[in-house]
């Protein structure tokens, strides 16, 4: 991991924001706008929600604003007209805006889509801000290799991460003995296989502590999302696959823990909002104001901690095994997780065929080299195509 040092009076910093209207892009703003004077946005970009998207390029005035999305172009230009903000559509656009000159980039597209833009802001080797796992898990070692030759620095924002890079200590790695991920256990933590099997989009969607999108909560309900963050921390911290422990804590106030070889365990906590990792990325390395409420820990009383059920929840066990087995796997693992995914939220199988439809994309792919972007998104392909063909044969009942 490199580390720079930034003046930390120097202001206004630019701000690119790569998935501006999802839950990351909305918190980013929401921290921004509440300190005006510290940041320009240089960029804003969307997949499809122009009408947010439009909303808030109105109040920001980037340079840029980019919809991946091409038939959404008209809707932009329409909304933006006469504001001098240059639009433009379509995936090669969204890359163009994390090439802009911003100091700092967000990257908080959702999935394997974020991984072209994200690798292209680490390119100019500037500071990003990682909201997206996936770019790690599909792409781990060509991200590592890009980050080492450019110099730039990576900013883990999910909370487990941020939390464990704020307690890391990186000038004697040898003395870190373990990383321990905490996870909430999401909506169905007491649930049997039983009830699994019949819950709705709509039950896996209710995060009991966490604002996030759907595809996000579903990962966080199979518990596929920490099986996904034990393999970004593999590559974030260099920390081997055997070293990194999952601890479910329910009321994700202790956000991820750093064990040492002293017997010593140091950990990071706060309340449940996005805004506090936001925050400490935006303003690294420095620390800035933020609204959420501060953690009270006479008035919550009671933590509590437990194992978590690989029985109950195989999306943990197939991330491992993915991780272990290494090459083009990790990449394979995300790509059927993101159809079968899809494939639930609209109702087309149900929730335990998830990891199932992941299992077997798995046990079936004939596994392919990663030493490009191209090689990562032919094989992320390969994956979906294979993954989609299970998720018909199920749907399908045949």
């Amino acid at each position: 991991m490199a580390v720079i040092v930034q003046d930390a009076d120097a202001a206004p910093r630019s701000v690119t924001i790569l998935g501006s209207t999802g839950s990351v892009g909305c918190s980013t703003i929401d921290l921004l706008e509440r300190n005006p004077d510290g940041y320009i946005v240089e960029a804003l970009t969307a997949r499809r929600n122009v009408d947010l998207l439009v909303e808030q390029a109105k109040r920001l005035r980037p340079r840029y604003v980019a919809v991946s999305e091409d038939n959404q172009y008209s809707a932009l230009k329409a909304g933006l007209s006469g504001s001098g903000i240059e639009v433009a559509a379509g995936m090669e656009a969204v890359v163009a805006a994390a090439r802009r000159p911003a100091d700092f980039v967000m990257a908080a597209i959702v999935g394997a889509a974020g991984l072209a833009p994200t690798l292209a802001a680490v390119n100019r080797g500037v500071v990003v801000g990682l909201a997206n796992k996936e770019c790690l898990v599909c792409a781990g070692s060509l991200m590592v290799a890009e980050i080492q030759r450019s110099g730039a620095v990576l900013l883990p924002v999910d909370s487990e991460h941020n939390a464990i890079f704020q307690v890391f200590d990186f000038d004697r790695r040898e003395a870190v003995d373990k990383l321990v991920l905490t996870a909430s256990g999401g909506p169905f933590r007491t649930f049997d296989r039983e009830a699994m099997q019949s819950v709705t989009p709509a039950q896996a969607v209710a995060h009991p502590n966490w604002d996030m999108g759907a595809k996000i909560s579903v990962d966080s309900a199979t518990m596929m999302n920490k099986g996904l963050e034990v393999i970004e921390a593999h590559h974030l911290f260099d920390v081997p696959e055997d070293r990194i422990d999952i601890l479910v804590h329910p009321q994700s106030v202790i956000h991820s823990m750093v064990a040492y070889v002293d017997g010593s365990v140091l950990a990071q906590l706060g309340t449940p909002d996005m805004r506090t990792p936001i925050a400490y990325a935006l303003a690294w390395p420095a620390r800035m104001q933020a609204p959420q409420d501060r953690l009270d820990l006479a008035a919550m009383a009671k933590l509590t901690f437990e194992a978590p059920d690989p029985i109950r929840f195989p999306a943990l066990r197939l991330a491992r095994e993915a991780l272990k087995s290494g090459g083009s796997a990790p990449t394979v693992l995300n790509a059927a997780n993101e159809i079968a995914v899809e494939g639930f939220l609209s109702k087309r199988i149900g929730f335990l065929e998830i990891a199932a439809i992941v299992e077997e994309t798995l046990m079936a792919f004939s596994h392919c080299g990663l030493d490009s972007l191209d090689g990562v998104r032919s094989c992320d392909e390969a994956a979906r195509r294979m993954a989609a063909e299970t998720l018909e044969t199920r749907a399908n009942g045949s």
